[in-house]
């Protein structure tokens, strides 16, 4: 959707010649000729952004006065002052006052354009900020039904007081995003602002203004985040020159803003997460080593899902219930067949793509009478029963066989899923099953199944080696 533009101008030239400019990159244009007009246009529907002069005639209010009067009411709205009169004491005025840059009468209209597009950036990176903001102050909750996350919670639990800097790895998806803020959360700097910047998405231009800010412009992240959190999200794609001065940063912990000869200091803990093996792009020329060892003071190593589905279930409530208070659509309850079936799944896309499936489930059974999710009701990829292809070769595959082949096709099918689903622990997997150990020991072998599960210790191995 384009964004929607206010020029407020008294004379119809200019506003016609903005207009055009602005129309032919696909912007949605309104006009102003007075503060009036511009008051009416505004409440009517909030624009995303103001091209506001600074001289108005037969106007109520000039253009500082309107900019004053919108950035009370709205302080996130970026406001772009232009002027044929302007001075370097107007322009200071209206970047004080809150305008997001200042450009001078006849001006370039690719500069007008950057400027913009600047502008409506920058604009909406604060709301996903802000929206970090208000979630931080949230209680998150971090599921630990499992040994291996319970142990997990305590590493970041010990870690977040130091203040010491953390790298967090993993694969997409398994919550490092979530992870960061439970770092702030139960650091000394909970009370102080948590803000994130994802370095795969910006511009090496618009990445360093947003860090560093300008003289007399925009404030930087950096300095947004005094006293508090900074988390650099998917750090790997940040630009090498980017890279060096982070390096400055982290050494001195100051900087100088674009275009500034001045040093702003700060106090910031930095978090920086990574999907990609830093250690290999470091290799490979793309990383800076010193940036990297100065980031990876505390290595953390967020589990992907498929190591800890024990807490499959509790995840399945916990979004089953997050869901419904988003939505509006009832709770669903997960059959343990249903439950099995997502614990013998792999689950590439971790946490983030158990939370779609149970929203997908949610949706696509919300006129449902039944509050029990069945097997049938999963996704083709998770039950691929569900597919009517796999149902037809499955058929095909069955009929063509004698009893005794086909019984023993489904036990092989059948055990591997279960072994799978409880991560290869033979114990539970036999007791789910309703299986003796050592009897399910010859089922396995008997269908030539191999299992990794180390036996060691055991009181009937040690027998054995004793004999």
């Amino acid at each position: 959707m384009s964004a929607n533009i206010l020029i407020v101008d008294d004379e119809a030239d200019i506003r016609n010649l903005i207009q055009g400019i602005l129309e032919d990159e696909g912007y949605a244009i309104r006009q102003a000729a007075n503060a009036k007009q511009a008051y009416e246009e505004i409440e009517q529907q909030s624009p995303d952004l103001i091209v506001l002069d600074i001289w108005l005639r037969e106007s109520e209010h000039d253009g500082l006065e309107i900019l004053a009067k919108v950035k009370e009411e709205d302080p996130a709205l970026p406001i772009i002052m232009i002027s044929g009169h302007g001075t370097i004491e107007t322009a200071v005025s209206a970047i004080k006052k809150g305008a997001y840059d200042f450009i001078e009468k006849p001006f370039k209209a690719d500069r007008l354009l950057l400027m913009i597009r600047r502008a409506l950036e920058t604009a909406e990176l604060r709301r996903e900020n802000e929206k970090l903001k208000q979630k931080s102050g949230e209680s998150y909750k971090l599921i630990t039904e499992s040994a291996q996350m319970q142990a997990f919670k305590q590493t970041l639990e010990k870690a977040a007081p130091t203040n010491s800097r953390i790298l967090l790895t993993g694969e997409p998806g398994t919550g490092k995003d979530l992870v960061s803020r439970l770092l702030h959360k139960y650091s000394n700097r909970a009370d102080k602002p948590f803000l994130a910047l994802n370095c795969a998405t910006l511009h090496p231009e618009r990445l360093e203004r947003e860090l560093f800010g300008s003289e007399g412009g925009t404030m930087g992240l950096l300095e947004q985040a005094d006293t508090g959190t900074l988390l650099l999200d998917e750090v790997a794609d940040m630009p090498l020159e980017t890279q060096g001065k982070i390096v400055r940063v982290l050494q001195e912990q100051k900087f100088q803003k674009l275009g500034g000869d001045k040093f702003v200091e700060v106090d910031v803990r930095i978090i920086a997460s990574t999907n990609r093996d830093l250690e290999q792009a470091v290799e490979e020329g793309l990383f800076r080593q010193d940036l990297y060892y100065r980031l990876n003071v505390v290595p953390v190593q967020v589990p992907p899902l498929r190591e800890h589905l024990e807490d499959i279930s509790a995840l399945i409530e916990y979004f089953s219930e997050a869901i419904s208070g988003q939505t509006g659509i009832p709770v669903k309850t997960f059959s343990e067949k249903a439950i099995g079936a997502m614990k013998a799944y792999g689950w590439p896309g971790n946490v983030r793509q158990l939370r779609n499936v149970v929203e997908w489930v949610m949706i696509m059974n919300s006129n449902s009478a039944e509050d029990v999710i069945e097997t049938d009701h999963l996704p083709p990829e998770i039950n691929p029963t569900n597919s009517p292809a796999g149902n037809s070769e499955l058929n095909i595959n069955f009929m063509d066989l004698p009893l005794r082949e086909a019984r023993e096709m489904f036990e092989r099918d059948y055990l591997l899923s279960q072994v799978k689903r409880f991560g290869g622990n033979i114990s539970k997997t036999a007791e789910f099953i309703g299986m003796e150990r050592s009897a399910f020991h010859r089922k396995l072998k008997s269908l030539q199944i191999l299992t990794t599960e180390k036996e060691e210790g055991r009181p009937e191995n040690n027998k054995r080696k004793r004999a």
